[in-house]
């Protein structure tokens, strides 16, 4: 054999093995590890390595080889282009579509719905027990008076400004990404709700008060009215007297408020001070929000529980102890 001939014969044996590699590289990458499209989810941890992640992959069974898988993903540029997250894979889902996938950020959500009327501290422990965020590092960031002020919140914490709503959350989101979520779409509806108006009150007023409307009642109907009666207070420089005021300023509340608790310094009690406590107790809805924002015009100045969700609403202090004897005093 020549030596031209033997040059010929060994390009074409090289020729015919790269097409022989680049068609079972392409048969790997179309076709799923299996028929299972049962859901499998997989995670990402921040800081995991290309090679880490494949072998998860083909320990999981699904992909069939973790070195055709990681030399793709350095086609494709390497492994900073995989994103750290939770994700929805199946073993019926080919190579190359668990890699677009596991790059697009295409992270598994859940629905959590964060109620009216929690304090940042209750909310905290909701994230913490779907194993969203670390309790430490949420706590850290939310009742951070600098992290508040850097969007734009006049107070000591984030306290009041995590609006209720239902989130579609991953886990590989972090405590920051979520606070961050909740505040915009705090302002996105308080935006909507006073389209540029004036209110004599100034934001921080607003939702303090607007908090403490969301502790004192849970019907929609009673909302305008128990912030009129608010209002109408602070307008004769009368204390608020306000039970979950109180209730907010003690370390270790058991459940039952005391008669001892409300002569409890705190600056949140609003028996002992006059005026609004120095900022939100809990972090109040849409609803209680706009009833500040549009009270109902009444002359009441107090209120007591009939003991089946409402409240009976009185001007006089002769007819609010009447109704406190007829709704509570009897009662007991």
């Amino acid at each position: 054999m020549s030596k031209r001939r033997l040059i010929v014969t060994s390009v074409l044996l090289v020729f015919v093995l790269c097409i022989f590699i680049a068609l079972y590289f392409g048969y790997f990458l179309l076709s799923p590890a299996g028929f299972d499209q049962k859901e499998e989810v997989f995670s990402v941890r921040k800081g995991s390595g290309l090679r880490s992640v494949a072998t998860q992959l083909e320990k999981r069974k699904l992909i069939k080889s973790k070195d055709l898988f990681i030399v793709w993903a350095l086609v494709k540029g390497g492994s900073r282009t995989i994103k750290a997250g939770e994700y929805s894979l199946n073993r019926s889902m080919a190579p190359v579509k668990i890699y677009t996938i596991l790059t697009s950020g295409s992270v598994k959500t859940h629905p959590l719905t964060v109620p009216e009327g929690l304090t940042v501290e209750q909310i905290s422990a909701l994230f913490t027990a779907k194993g969203l965020v670390d309790k430490e590092e949420f706590m850290g960031l939310a009742m951070d008076k600098g992290f508040a002020a850097s969007h734009k919140i006049d107070g000591l914490s984030t306290e009041g400004y995590l609006f209720p709503d239902t989130y579609l959350l991953s886990k590989g989101m972090g405590a920051r990404q979520i606070i961050d979520l909740m505040i915009n779409r705090f302002w996105q509806v308080f935006d909507s709700l006073v389209q540029g108006k004036e209110y004599p009150l100034s934001v921080r007023e607003i939702v303090t008060l607007a908090s403490i409307v969301e502790k004192e009642t849970g019907l929609a109907e009673e909302r305008p009215v128990i912030a009129s009666v608010f209002l109408n207070r602070l307008k004769k420089r009368m204390r608020l007297e306000s039970d979950p005021t109180v209730i907010y300023g003690l370390k270790d509340f058991d459940g039952n408020l005391k008669r001892k608790d409300l002569k409890n310094p705190s600056p949140y009690n609003t028996y002992r001070h006059r005026g609004l406590p120095p900022g939100p107790i809990a972090n109040p809805g849409s609803a209680s929000l706009d009833a500040v924002l549009n009270p109902a015009q009444t002359n009441y100045l107090y209120f007591v529980s009939k003991n089946d969700g409402s409240h009976f609403f009185s001007s006089t202090l002769k007819e609010h102890n009447r109704a406190v004897t007829l709704y509570q005093k009897r009662r007991r």
